[in-house]
Formats: structure tokens, C-alpha cells, sequence
């Protein structure tokens, strides 16, 4: 499906945004601006697509809930619930690689276009492209959820236990999806043709890496199942676990250096 024309609104909006990352002198090009347009529309995609998640984990929590209740027999209603959330994951995972794959199309038919093509001086790894510390931080937030999720799988409550495997599931769909994501960053071929482009096109990738690497999900699938359980000693431990990631999160941002000082420093561009 082709993209539609380039619009004087994303040259403006593709201008703006090299001026806030230190490229206050690149001329915005129709390249760079189909570009980000692409990747404004799919991020807004993919936000709408995690919040249609959430919802729907939420709706097949309270619905099997709603069911015991009213028709009895605790438990009756809960495999087959299990049974819809998997699939939803498997639908997750594969809309979220087919909006990967848009990306990677709209970034193959623009490098169609080069004259030349910019070779990176280095091959970009997760260190470059995400860091260390968030890197780090996105793993230990996901094995946290997962290690208390696992936690309450022993307790003798069948309301915490069926929670936490609801909660397992979901997690386990937006590991894949974050580990997808990653992957495509790290690996679609550079689109660049000068060394202005080519700082532009590490940019993009740092900012798409970060996006994907922070687990706004991790935190906002507990509200959906663990804070309605029984467990006092659950709900306490999530709501800390929740606000200490946060206030690690706002750490680790603050002394992380600019995509576009990353970029530079990875290009070795002034």
C-alpha cells in the first residue's frame, strides 16, 4: 500500500524536529519527513493498540468474574478465559508485527530512492541504540512483574491465583512484542545518503528503542486484576513495585544523554 504525498505539514513537522535534536541547519527533506510521518501514524497505532489490550484483559477478567457469580460454580469460567487472553496475545504480537513491517517498508521504498547509499562507520548494537541502563531496566522490571505474578501462584486464594495467571499471560504477550520491536530497530538497513541523514536515521532509532523499552503496560496491567484480590500483602507490594520503577524510570531518563547526542557520538558527527 503506498504512502500517501508527502504534505507541507510533515516538512514542517520534519524541520521542527531537527531543530530540536541539534539539526537546526539540515534542510528537512520529503525522505525524512515520509519518515516520521510513517512513524508518528504507527506509533499512535501502537499506543491505541496496547490500550485496546489492557481493555480487553479487563474485560475478560471482570467477565469470567461476573459469570461465577451469576451462574455459579468458581473456577467453571475461567479456562476458557484463559483460552480468549492467549489469543488475544497471539493477536497482539502479530498487529504489532505488521506495524513493524509498515515501517520497514515505508524505510525500504525511501532507500529505493537514494542515489547513493551512507554506510554506518559501526555496526549499532542495544548498547548504542537503547543503553545500558534502560536496557537493564526494562529487563528487571519485566523479571520483577513476572517473579511476584509467579509469587502468588502459591497462595491458597483461587481469586490471586487465577489474577496472577492473567497477568502472566499478558506480560508474556508484551515481552514478545518489546523483544519484536527491538529486534526490527536493531536490525532494518540504514536510509541515508549523507552524514546529516545518516544522524537522523540513528535518532529515529534510539527514540523508537526507548519507546518500546519503556513498560508503561507492566504498570497498568496489575490495576486491571491484582488490586481486586484478597491479598493485602499482593496489593502492597504492587502498588511499591510500581512506584519505585516509576521513580527509577524518571531517574534513568534524566541522565541519559539526548538521542540526538547519541547519535551524534555514534556517527561521530559535530
Amino acid at each position: 500500500m503506498p504512502e500517501p504525498p508527502v504534505r507541507q505539514a510533515d516538512i514542517e513537522q520534519a524541520g521542527a524536529w531537527l531543530a530540536a535534536h541539534g539539526l537546526a541547519d539540515v534542510r528537512p527533506t520529503p525522505l525524512l519527513a515520509t519518515r516520521l510521518a510513517v512513524r508518528r501514524r504507527t506509533r499512535l497505532t501502537s499506543q491505541i493498540l496496547l490500550a485496546a489490550f489492557i481493555i480487553v484483559v479487563a474485560l475478560v477478567y471482570t467477565g469470567a468474574r461476573t459469570a461465577e457469580a451469576a451462574f455459579g460454580g468458581a473456577g467453571s469460567y475461567r479456562p476458557w478465559s484463559l483460552l480468549v487472553l492467549t489469543a488475544v496475545v497471539v493477536a497482539l504480537v502479530l498487529a504489532q508485527s505488521l506495524l513493524d513491517r509498515r515501517v520497514r517498508q515505508a524505510d525500504r521504498r525511501a532507500g529505493a530512492d537514494l542515489p547513493r547509499r551512507a554506510a554506518h562507520p559501526v555496526r549499532l548494537g542495544w548498547r548504542t541504540v537503547l543503553g545500558r541502563p534502560r536496557a537493564a531496566f526494562a529487563a528487571a522490571t519485566f523479571a520483577g512483574a513476572m517473579l511476584m505474578a509467579v509469587g502468588a501462584l502459591t497462595a491458597q486464594d483461587s481469586t490471586a491465583r487465577y489474577a496472577a495467571l492473567i497477568l502472566l499471560i499478558g506480560l508474556c504477550g508484551v515481552a514478545v512484542c518489546m523483544v519484536v520491536q527491538l529486534r526490527h530497530v536493531l536490525t532494518h538497513p540504514v536510509v541515508a545518503d549523507d552524514e546529516a541523514s545518516l544522524t537522523a536515521d540513528v535518532i529515529m532509532r534510539v527514540e523508537d528503542a526507548r519507546e518500546v523499552a519503556t513498560p508503561s503496560v507492566v504498570w497498568s496491567l496489575p490495576v486491571v486484576s491484582v488490586f481486586e484480590t484478597a491479598l493485602g500483602w499482593w496489593n502492597a507490594a504492587w502498588l511499591v513495585f510500581i512506584v519505585l520503577s516509576v521513580v527509577a524510570f524518571a531517574l534513568i531518563t534524566a541522565r541519559t544523554p539526548q538521542s540526538g547526542t547519541v547519535a551524534r557520538h555514534a556517527t561521530g558527527a559535530r
